[in-house]
């Protein structure tokens, strides 16, 4: 079985979600994730998994969306996660990459954040774009004064000194599509060194379809060919990728169960 440990399955509609989770299902694709966004959003979530079978959730601020409104109290994320099936904080963090909030601003969020997960005592998924070393300042910072917490930086496509870190600091880290891209050699590299009980998978479904269906709207039936070429890069059997990956899940999200 695989797990798709970030999509956003609120962005297809309500017409083309049953299609999409019977390919899921065919692809061996047991459960998914579907990710806060903003409050507003995250709010319709736990809804959407109680009428969904085997699909999990999560709230919080993306960081574009991180000046729309105030930044939340980390008291009201952790009380969203009393729903059964939201199982962590996010996804938040740093992108330097399009700045559609300001930076500071960014980082109040992602503090923010850090602070509902350790709180709630779930996972945050950690959005990093173009924004490595600040990401690592923070999550030093934040374990240092505050304590350890858990957390996943999802759709990894940075940095090998941003990896060490997160998983210095006790954290996971997801690969997307992007491993199967041509140009990913330097990725594909972070991902064979990396430790084995820190992976998972995702498509960050719509987004990001992988090699071969680029340029297609991605679903998370197509988190299969992200975990072929992960178990290829890790010389592993696809099977045992996903017993691995699956694992990892169940190890990071504990309310996932």
């Amino acid at each position: 079985m695989l797990i798709d440990s970030h999509c956003h399955l609120d962005y297809f509609t309500a017409a083309e979600l049953p299609a999409v989770l019977t390919r899921a299902a065919e692809a061996g694709v047991g459960e998914m994730v579907t990710i806060g966004t903003s409050l507003a959003q995250s709010a319709r979530l736990p809804a959407m998994t109680e009428a969904t079978p085997h699909l999990w959730c999560t709230v919080g601020v993306h960081p574009h969306h991180a000046a729309e409104a105030p930044v939340p109290e980390p008291e009201i994320l952790a009380e969203m996660t009393h729903h059964p099936r939201v199982i962590g904080i996010g996804e938040s963090g740093l992108d330097y990459f399009y700045d559609r909030s300001p930076r500071d601003i960014q980082q109040q969020n992602f503090r923010a954040h850090i602070r509902a997960a350790r709180l709630a005592g779930v996972p945050l998924v950690i959005h990093a774009r173009d924004a490595d070393l600040d990401i690592i300042e923070i999550l030093q910072n934040e374990t240092a004064t505050g304590g350890a917490f858990a957390f996943l930086l999802h759709c990894f496509s940075s940095s090998r000194r941003l990896a060490e870190a997160g998983i210095e600091l006790g954290g996971y880290i997801s690969f997307s599509g992007i491993l199967t891209f041509p140009k990913s050699n330097e990725l594909r590299d972070i991902a064979h060194d990396l430790p084995g009980d820190r992976l998972l998978v995702e498509t960050d479904a719509p987004y990001l379809a992988p090699v071969p269906l680029r340029g297609k709207r991605n679903e998370p039936a197509n988190v299969a060919h992200t975990a072929r070429t992960l178990a290829e890069v890790r010389g592993m059997t696809a099977e045992a990728l996903g017993d691995l990956t699956t694992a990892n899940f169940r190890r990071l999200f504990k309310k996932a169960t």
